[in-house]
């Protein structure tokens, strides 16, 4: 028993000790770079290995989307009446105008937590390392909503086509349909010649792109009278990447500088998922103004690329 104890107090002081030695320091960092700002905590493992993890957010700036808004059939295609009236019709019967031109504001929501182990695999160069890794943050990266200012707009045109729905059941279809049915009030039902004039205008929408069959998608305002898409990835996204890290100022080992750049793997092209669960990078394609420029620049990035700057301080 003596024997057991004796070898059990020597491995663990000698664990202790080779512990001592091998985590020998922590350094304290900041980042700044394409995957936003982040801290982040660094300490060696031997003389070869040093280990980071941390936390990185993407600052929240808006980036304008417009669209306009146009009259399109049941089957998809552009009707030919004006806007301009179905907008005068809609005022005149609720008070609500329909503002042709529609903003979303897009914006990041990315933030992950990182782990990440550095090898310096040169044994007279301790600047230079290869890293792996990997992200972890929630799937959704980025959003675009439309400005609080449209808001009144996609009501009128959420209302509108709630009044052609109705006019269409009725007047085209030949199936009454009330306006308004409640316990209290009964059934409401348009005016047949406000119905018949709704029903051949068409429905309100935002043509976004086009469908594989090519009518077009028009996206409509939800129950909450919004518009909305966003942009998801895989939560867990492997890296690899390479870095540089040497004295921020001369003879002093305490700060440092350094950058790392790599790929961040996060699976593939991206879903832009819209309110109405159309995805932009999958359903719809030619898709036009600064919108189709921006799916098209997110359908091209497979990975993610990495470029960050870090300034670190030595704690002990």
């Amino acid at each position: 028993m003596k024997k057991i104890l004796f070898s059990l107090a020597f491995a663990t002081v000698t664990m202790a000790s080779q512990a001592q030695n091998m985590f020998n320091h922590l350094d304290l960092g900041v980042t700044l770079g394409t995957t936003g700002i982040g801290l982040d905590a660094a300490m060696p493992v031997g003389d070869y290995v040093k280990l980071r993890t941390g936390f990185e957010v993407m600052p929240r700036f808006k980036y304008n989307m417009n669209f306009g808004v146009e009259s399109f059939d049941e089957e998809g295609l552009p009707s030919s009446s004006s806007l301009e009236r179905m907008s005068e019709v809609l005022y005149g019967l609720t008070g609500f105008k329909v503002d042709q031109n529609i903003t979303m504001e897009g914006k990041p929501t990315m933030w992950n937590f990182k782990f990440l182990v550095d090898v310096y695999p040169f044994k007279n160069n301790k600047h230079w390392h290869v890293t792996a890794g990997f992200h972890w943050g929630p799937s959704k990266i980025a959003e675009a909503v439309n400005a609080q200012e449209d808001s009144p707009s996609l009501f009128a045109v959420g209302m509108y086509n709630h009044l052609y729905d109705v006019s269409y059941q009725d007047w085209i279809l030949g199936e009454p349909t009330p306006i308004i049915s409640t316990q209290t009030t009964g059934d409401l039902y348009l005016d047949p010649m406000i119905e018949k004039k709704i029903a051949e205008f068409g429905r309100m929408g935002i043509p976004v792109g086009k469908f594989d069959d090519g009518t077009t998608y028009y996206m409509q305002p939800n129950e909450n009278s919004m518009v909305y898409a966003d942009a998801y990835v895989n939560s867990f996204k492997p890296y690899l990447g390479i870095g540089y890290e040497g004295r921020l100022i001369k003879g002093n080992d305490n700060y440092k500088i350094g950058f790392d750049a790599g790929l961040m793997f996060w699976g593939g092209t991206p879903d832009i998922i819209t309110h109405d669960g159309t995805n932009l990078t999958k359903d719809v394609s030619d898709i036009n103004g600064k919108v189709g420029d921006y799916v098209k620049f997110i359908k091209g990035v497979k990975v993610f690329p990495v470029l960050n700057l870090r300034i670190t301080r030595r704690i002990f």
